[in-house]
């Protein structure tokens, strides 16, 4: 966020008749790129549409409803920071005060202990479900269909990529260091090199995902694709950029439909996790899957394996909770006995 003293410039009465024009208004003098200011604009609506619920405004709302947006946020918590700096500048123009005091917004950034603080500093530790699992190896295998040769071939590549996350467990870092010969045609296993020889591991690979990464071998040959990265950016062969991976992981699993339902992101580490899920499901001994995820010490993959068993546990509870939901809707649905047809005539 700019640091100018006059971030908020527009006149009280523009604030309190009409707060997105103001703000526009604001955003339309500033040197902000379109991407910028887009994300400025959807944070402040997002504040007004909380505001609107709650029956508020910029001129009545106090503590504790600003509290409960901000730690109702599924955001990380430096990104819960931003929201409230962008709150707390707007109001302290709105009140026209200098003193914190009058300022809600100050006093909550100001709180070491506030809830809103409870929010992870890093991603969460995240699982696919069962049927999100399986909607996305359905559209890993589905028809690329007529794609010119420059697209078919990224495509296919990027199908892999997300197999070797979500099956073989790799890192992002790792995926783009990979070779062509770390991987033996058939071999339920990709080597995962290492500066260090001793961290070098062998990570074991799904069915799926050798499948997968066979199909993508096929096609970079085909594609004359030079090089000998696993994964290259381009024909060239040189490697992927971290944010390029991003985004092509990203686009399959939107692709696949599952986001459509799911509201936290289907990140690399999250496929990396579900990995990890399936294996400790089979009964897969917690250490030996610390060795195919390349852990260190022990206690990493104890640690995710508790995780684990809690986030089961919480998938039990949501699914008992909606089956007694539903189960109550019926019965509410159904006839008494005295409104039953054998009752009508009472």
């Amino acid at each position: 966020m700019p640091n100018t003293s006059d971030l908020f410039d527009q006149q009280r009465a523009d604030w309190q008749a009409d707060p997105h024009a103001a703000f526009d208004a604001w955003l339309a003098q500033q040197a902000f790129r379109a991407s910028s200011a887009n994300v400025y604009r959807a944070q402040w609506g997002n504040f007004l549409e909380w505001l609107s619920a709650k029956r508020a405004t910029l001129h009545t709302v106090q503590r504790p409803v600003i509290e409960q947006f901000v730690a109702q946020l599924d955001i990380r918590r430096p990104q819960r920071m931003r929201y409230l700096r962008l709150i707390e500048r707007v109001l302290d123009h709105v009140r026209e005060v200098e003193s914190a005091a009058t300022n809600p917004a100050r006093f909550i950034a100001q709180d070491g202990n506030a809830a809103w603080r409870k929010a992870r500093d890093n991603e969460p530790t995240g699982f696919l479900t069962h049927d999100e699992r399986a909607l996305l190896v359905a559209h890993l295998f589905s028809p690329i269909g007529a794609l010119p040769a420059g697209q078919r071939w990224r495509e296919r590549r990027d199908r892999a990529l997300v197999a070797v996350f979500l099956g073989g467990g790799v890192k992002t870092g790792e995926a783009a260091q990979l070779a062509i010969d770390c991987y033996a045609p058939g071999a339920p296993y990709i080597t995962v090199d290492a500066s260090n020889p001793l961290l070098i591991r062998q990570a074991r690979l799904a069915p799926f995902a050798v499948e997968l990464l066979e199909n993508w071998i096929s096609e970079r040959k085909t594609a004359g694709i030079a090089g000998e990265l696993l994964f290259p950016a381009a024909p060239s062969g040189r490697s992927m950029h971290k944010a390029t991976m991003l985004r092509a992981i990203d686009a399959v699993v939107a692709a696949s439909g599952m986001a459509a339902s799911r509201v936290a992101r289907a990140s690399p580490q999250t496929l990396r996790n579900t990995y990890a899920a399936e294996l400790f499901e089979d009964g897969t001994d917690p250490d030996r899957v610390g060795q195919w995820l390349g852990f260190q010490q022990t206690i990493s993959v104890h640690r995710l394996h508790r995780a684990w068993q809690d986030w089961m546990g919480e998938q039990i509870r949501e699914r008992e909770l909606a089956q007694a939901r539903a189960g109550a809707a019926a019965d509410a649905g159904s006839p008494s006995p005295i409104d039953g047809p054998e009752n009508t005539h009472l």
